[in-house]
């Protein structure tokens, strides 16, 4: 594995770590992004993001897989004023100026991200907040090479404080989208240790398996490891790497905790982003360092050699036992007969 230094003025902003490419196997060249999001500043995060586009596409890559939150940030170290049975005005505000760097899907974010997509002709896996209203969520979305949006994850179970500021993604957001690469889907974070949503991730084929995430523990690679086994999918897992400096200074933005412990160079978030193969063997990463540009060659008969060991929706599956339903359709709090009656309308004007 070598690790291309980055040049200071025209040349790569970042550093690519690299693994060595397999001629006579059909390959998937993917990078996994490692990169702090310019906080509260969502253009200038743009701007960044196709940077590292455009360096990515410049080493061959053919997918490129952002972290969670890339687009309007990862809160981490903020409480939002926030305590049982109380809201600060300080920490309103807080949310009020996150709310404003999030971003509308569809919207014209979402135009320039697909207009990236398709400028340097790469599959793209973006990790967003969504703004849906006055509800904020924790979202990945997908565009193809040619510069379509191909459509979105919404987090279905936030982690602990994150639950104060983001909402819950339903059923009928978990895709798999059949591309010339391969099957590619999206868990984010913690909800990769969900086994049931993993289970029909599996159910629909995921053979690309992107892991956006804020978890930079050592212990976050048993999961990853785990579910590039147990899924025979490769796993491709992005985080951001940060430091102090990279959010807005106190007193406004606040590690609630740890302020006092921090100076502008500390690391609030040591990165750890991989690739797995589908036999556990680790590609890419984990990288520790900094901001980089994780690849790996992925060799899709890598799938099928695993799969002949452990088919988890397939030959190892007992459905006569054990088996799960998933409710795939939206849910909205508010439903309007009349708007149901004209889709009903509709469907029968359309028989």
């Amino acid at each position: 594995m070598s690790l291309i230094p980055a040049t200071v003025n025209d040349g790569p902003i970042i550093a690519e770590v690299e693994m060595g490419a397999d001629s006579s196997s059909t390959t998937v060249r993917a990078t996994v992004v490692q990169a702090s999001t310019i906080f509260y500043d969502t253009p200038a995060t743009l701007h960044k993001a196709e940077r590292l586009l455009a360096e990515a596409a410049s080493y061959g890559a053919q997918l490129v897989v952002f972290p969670e939150a890339f687009i309007g940030g990862y809160p981490r170290g903020s409480d939002f004023g926030v305590s049982i049975g109380n809201r600060t005005a300080k920490g309103k505000e807080e949310f009020r100026k996150y709310h404003a760097s999030a971003i509308d899907v569809p919207g014209p974010e979402v135009d320039r991200l697909a207009a990236m997509a398709g400028k340097y002709k790469v599959y793209v896996v973006m990790g967003v907040i969504e703004r849906d209203g006055y509800t904020l969520y924790c979202t990945v979305l997908f565009f193809d090479a040619q510069g379509r949006y191909l459509g979105k994850h919404r987090k279905v179970m936030p982690t602990a404080l994150e639950r104060i500021i983001w909402g819950f993604g339903d059923g009928s957001t978990i895709p798999v989208f059949a591309t010339p690469l391969g099957k590619i889907g999206a868990a984010i974070c913690w909800e990769n240790k969900m086994p049931l949503l993993r289970m029909a991730m599996y159910a629909k084929g995921v053979e690309i398996y992107c892991a956006p995430t804020a978890d930079s523990r050592e212990v976050w690679q048993a999961s990853m490891t785990h579910i590039a086994l147990e899924g025979g999918c490769f796993v491709l897992s992005a985080n951001q790497f940060c430091r102090r400096k990279d959010y807005p200074p106190p007193p406004e933005y606040v590690f609630s905790g740890t302020e006092d412990d921090l100076n502008p160079e500390s690391v609030v978030c040591a990165g750890g982003s991989a690739i797995i193969s589908p036999s556990g063997v680790i590609l890419a990463g984990p990288n520790y360092e900094g901001e980089a540009l994780i690849s790996a060659d992925l060799d899709l008969g890598d799938i099928t050699r695993a799969k002949f060991d452990f088919d988890v929706v397939g030959h190892y599956s007992r459905p006569e036992i054990l088996s799960l339903t998933v409710r795939d359709h939206p849910i909205s709090p508010v439903t309007f007969t009349s708007e149901s009656e004209k889709a009903e309308k509709s469907e029968v004007s359309h028989r």
